[in-house]
């Protein structure tokens, strides 16, 4: 069931493979597999990478609590200083990405470039945290909000009962799997159509500040700098609630092998993306602050909807529908691309080779998909979501500062490499650097939660020793594995990919 780490061959001794006409061979047809074109195709363009990136960024967060930097900062125009800071160490991240993803073509992000560069622990622990945590319970958190807000209007004058929340939640992360499942031309279209929505809901904050501006509304803005000191302690949280904001930049570096043209369509992407994120985060804070205080901004439980309320009157109504829109673009952005990473994982060894095939019809990396619904439902149902996601939120920038680190390091490793788009080498060191710093800092400010944290991400390795490196399991073990493979491939209609088959 799992393969030899990082290793893309795919063992086809005892796996069922496609055939040309699209359909799986019998069983017992004694006929021979013959080699059907089941691969994932090239359908992400430049349009659609911008949406799969602004998309997955923007979220729920800058429409609810964009709290988390003025707590930290303690006045308006630090604020803003952050969200404007946050936002350019974005782009310098990004840039460095979509320098990895043009000259590593291969889909998996952040998995595929620390093996890459480091090999195949560390890249193991990478994925064995994201797929059984990370991922399921960044999931539910942002479902949850969808499902909340897509409630909201039919209960304006009463409490949303938990239930009714978590259940619609389901049912919104069900069917987000169900279309990616099904078509990867759908899914990019509606993604398309989300973000759409997101800029639209943006727009619809910044104009009616921008407005107030014009007539003068800016007593919010004198002595923007007065207030509370921001403390060693909470600058950094305040960054990572600034990048965090910002983050899924990295998302379109998950499916490079489905970018059209990846050597010019991923940087110009990432760019204008990143380029129309800041300018709308930084804006929108602007609005917000024509309208209402720092301390009013601190107390409200809905920010756009407060500012909503005090200058549209009953058009605020359709706040909570463009938040739940934009949830759900998130949710889809982010299930689109981490399959890819767990599909690539698999190819690689690193988790059961089911997840690294490929639907005969639709051409959909269907089981890297819904191996995400389980574990999201559990989540959703039974787990400290918000917890979880405090313990690991210092993984996810640690790995990422030192995926950043391995471009450098690999401009050393392999010079040869071609590099059609490259970045100065100050902009990989200042990102790294400063990953890892705030991750130094979290240490310090959070040592309980940031501990937990690693304590969790620790796990991976005697999981790397004990399903990837020992290779001596009995038997009837692997006999087993194999039957529930062939098993979940007939159910599923899935094959390894004509690609994984050649080489």
């Amino acid at each position: 069931m799992f393969r030899k780490a990082a290793v893309a061959t795919v063992s086809n001794g005892s796996y069922l493979q496609g055939q040309a006409n699209g359909r799986l061979p019998s069983m017992d047809s004694g006929q021979p597999a013959q080699e059907g074109k089941v691969v994932l195709k090239k359908k992400v363009t430049l349009l659609r990478g911008i949406s799969i990136i602004i998309g997955t960024i923007i979220g729920a967060g800058i429409f609810i609590s964009p709290k988390g930097i003025l707590k930290n900062t303690g006045s308006v125009g630090m604020s803003l200083t952050v969200w404007t800071a946050c936002g350019i160490l974005s782009l310098f991240g990004a840039l460095c990405y979509a320098e990895l993803g043009t000259c590593i073509k291969k889909s998996g992000g952040h998995y595929t470039y620390i093996l890459e560069a480091f090999g195949p622990l560390p890249a193991f622990v990478r994925v064995w945290v994201e797929l059984l945590i990370i991922r399921p319970a960044a999931t539910a958190v942002i479902s949850l909000a969808f499902g909340r807000y897509i409630l909201e209007p039919f209960f304006m004058q009463c409490e949303i009962p938990e239930l009714a929340i978590k259940l619609i939640t389901a049912v919104g992360i069900t069917l987000v799997m169900v279309l990616n499942s099904t078509s990867v031309s759908w899914s990019a279209r509606i993604q398309i159509f989300l973000t759409f929505c997101k800029l639209v809901a943006i727009l619809i904050i910044i104009v009616p500040g921008v407005i107030q501006l014009i007539k003068g509304e800016t007593q919010h803005f004198k002595n923007a700098f007065a207030g509370n000191d921001a403390s060693v302690m909470g600058l950094p949280l305040a960054f990572y609630s600034g990048m965090y904001a910002y983050s899924g930049w990295f998302y379109l570096n998950f499916v490079t092998e489905e970018v059209e043209n990846p050597e010019k369509n991923i940087p110009l992407a990432i760019c204008i993306s990143m380029i129309i994120v800041t300018v709308g985060y930084v804006l929108t804070n602007v609005a917000y602050f024509t309208t209402i205080s720092a301390g009013e901004l601190l107390l409200s439980k809905a920010v756009a909807v407060t500012f909503a309320e005090r200058l549209m009157g009953n058009f605020s109504l359709a706040v909570p529908v463009f938040v739940a829109l934009s949830c759900f673009g998130s949710m889809n952005g982010g299930i689109f691309a981490v399959s890819r990473m767990f599909f690539v994982a698999s190819r690689e060894g690193h988790l059961p080779e089911i997840l690294s095939m490929i639907h005969v019809r639709k051409h959909t990396p269907l089981p890297a998909v819904i191996v995400l619904h389980p574990l999201t439902m559990i989540m959703l149902f039974n787990g400290d979501l918000y917890s979880l996601l405090n313990f690991l939120s210092f993984a996810r920038w640690l790995f990422i500062g030192l995926v950043v680190a391995g471009l450098i390091y690999l401009r050393y490793k392999r010079p040869d490499m071609p590099r059609p788009f490259k970045v100065p080498l100050f902009i990989p060191a200042l990102f790294s650097f400063t990953c890892l710093f705030m991750v130094a800092l979290s240490l310090y400010s959070d040592p309980v939660n940031t501990g937990i944290g690693f304590a969790i991400t620790l796990t991976g390795v005697p999981a790397y020793y004990l399903f990837i490196v020992w290779d001596k399991k009995p038997k009837w073990f692997r006999k087993l594995l194999d039957r529930v493979t062939v098993t979940l491939q007939i159910l599923l209609e899935v094959v390894p990919s004509e690609e994984d088959q050649k080489s």
